[in-house]
C-alpha cells in the first residue's frame, strides 16, 4: 500500500493536468483495501476514486483523499461452456482484451484501445462500435467503505445503462470495487455493423475476419481518430451521445436532411454530439490552452499547458452553442471534479 501526502496526480490524469492532492492511497490487495477503510472515518474529508485517469478532469487542486486500486491478477474458470475471467480491478483494460483474444475467449474485441482500468469499466459500463462491458459483466466485487465489508453485486444489482451504472450515482463513493468478473464466449461472433468496421476490414481484403483481425482494425480506427494523449492531453470521447425522443429528432432532421442518427426504440433517437458540435464550428478550434480535435469534435485536448479551468470553460462554451442551436444539453462523460 502507498500513502503519500501532498500528492501530483499529473501521471494519474491523461489530460496531463498538473494538479495535487492533500493524501493519495493506493492498494495492491483487497485485503490492505477492508483494512484500511474499518479504522477510516467517512465524511471527514473531499473523498475521490480514480483509476487510470482516463476519465477525469481535475479543475485545480484536490484538497482530500484520493484513492485508487493497484489490484491486478487474473483467473479464469469455465463454466457451462463459457468462460468466466476475474481481474483485478487495477487491471488495464485493454491489456484483459487482448489476452482474452490470445486465448480464443471472445465477446470483448469490440471494446479494444478503450482507456482505463478495469474497475472503471464495471463504473461506466464502458462501450464502443456496438457494444457495452454490459454486455459481458457478470459480477463485481467491492469493499464497502463505511465499513470495510467485502460486498458482490451482480450484473442486474449495478442497473446499467447506456455509459451509467449505481456507481455514478447512489453508490458514489460508497463502495471500493477489488474485482470484476466477465464471462466470455468460446466461438467467435463478430459484431460488424457499428460505424465503419466493415469498409475498413473490405479496404484490407478482410470478409470473414479472426478476433485478432477485429481487434486490430478497431484499434487502427481509434487510432485514426483520437489523439495520442502523450502528444495532446485528453480524455477520449468527453460528451456523451444524448438521446432525445423520435418527436424532437424528426424535428431537427427536418432542418438539417441526412442528419446521422441511431435508433434507440420506436419513440428515441441517439444523435451524435460530435457530429452537432461540428456543425456549431467548433472542430479544430482552440480556446486559450484547450481546443477541440481537429478529427474528432468529441474529444477536447490540452494543447500544451492549459489548466483545468481552460478545460472546463471550451466544454461549457460547446455545450452553450450546442444547445443554442440544436435545443439539445450534452453531458460530460468525462469526471469533471
Amino acid at each position: 500500500m502507498r500513502d503519500v501526502r501532498n500528492y501530483n496526480l499529473l501521471a494519474h490524469n491523461t489530460f496531463g493536468i498538473n494538479a495535487t492532492c492533500r493524501r493519495f492511497v493506493e492498494f495492491e490487495t483487497a485485503q490492505e483495501a477492508a483494512s484500511f477503510f474499518s479504522s477510516y472515518s467517512l465524511g471527514v474529508e473531499p473523498l475521490l476514486l480514480i483509476g487510470g485517469g482516463s476519465n477525469l478532469l481535475l479543475t485545480g487542486d484536490f484538497p482530500g483523499l484520493v484513492l485508487r486500486s493497484d489490484i491486478k491478477g487474473m483467473t479464469a474458470r469455465e463454466v457451462d461452456g463459457h468462460v468466466l475471467l476475474r481481474c483485478g480491478s487495477g487491471e488495464v483494460w485493454d491489456d484483459v482484451v487482448e489476452y482474452c483474444v490470445s486465448q480464443g475467449w471472445h465477446g470483448a474485441e469490440n471494446l479494444s484501445l478503450i482507456p482505463g482500468d478495469v474497475g472503471a469499466s464495471a463504473v461506466q459500463n464502458i462501450g464502443a462500435y456496438g457494444a457495452e462491458v454490459k454486455d459481458i459483466l457478470v459480477e463485481v466485487e467491492a469493499i464497502e467503505m463505511a465499513t470495510g465489508q467485502m460486498v458482490t453485486f451482480t450484473n442486474a444489482d449495478c442497473e446499467y445503462a447506456y455509459r451509467d451504472s449505481r456507481f455514478k450515482h447512489d453508490w458514489k463513493n460508497r463502495f471500493f470495487i477489488t474485482a470484476v468478473t466477465y464471462r466470455l464466449e468460446k466461438s467467435f461472433q463478430p459484431r460488424l455493423e457499428y460505424g465503419n468496421i466493415r469498409q475498413k476490414l473490405a479496404a484490407e481484403g478482410i470478409d470473414h475476419p479472426t478476433a485478432e483481425q477485429l481487434r486490430q482494425t478497431i484499434i487502427n480506427i481509434r487510432n485514426e481518430k483520437l489523439p495520442d494523449v502523450k502528444v495532446e492531453g485528453n480524455a477520449g470521447s468527453f460528451f456523451v451521445n444524448p438521446v432525445v425522443s423520435r418527436e424532437k429528432y424528426l424535428e431537427l432532421e427536418a432542418l438539417y436532411p441526412g442528419m446521422p442518427h441511431y435508433t434507440i426504440d420506436e419513440e428515441h433517437e441517439k444523435i451524435p454530439a460530435g457530429w452537432m458540435i461540428e456543425q456549431c464550428g467548433w472542430k479544430g478550434r482552440t480556446l486559450g490552452h484547450a481546443g477541440v480535435h481537429s478529427r474528432q469534435a468529441l474529444v477536447l485536448v490540452n494543447r500544451g499547458g492549459a489548466t483545468g479551468q481552460e478545460v472546463l470553460r471550451l466544454c461549457q462554451a460547446v455545450q452553450e452553442d450546442v444547445l443554442h442551436r440544436f435545443g439539445i444539453e450534452i453531458h460530460s462523460e468525462v469526471n469533471i471534479v
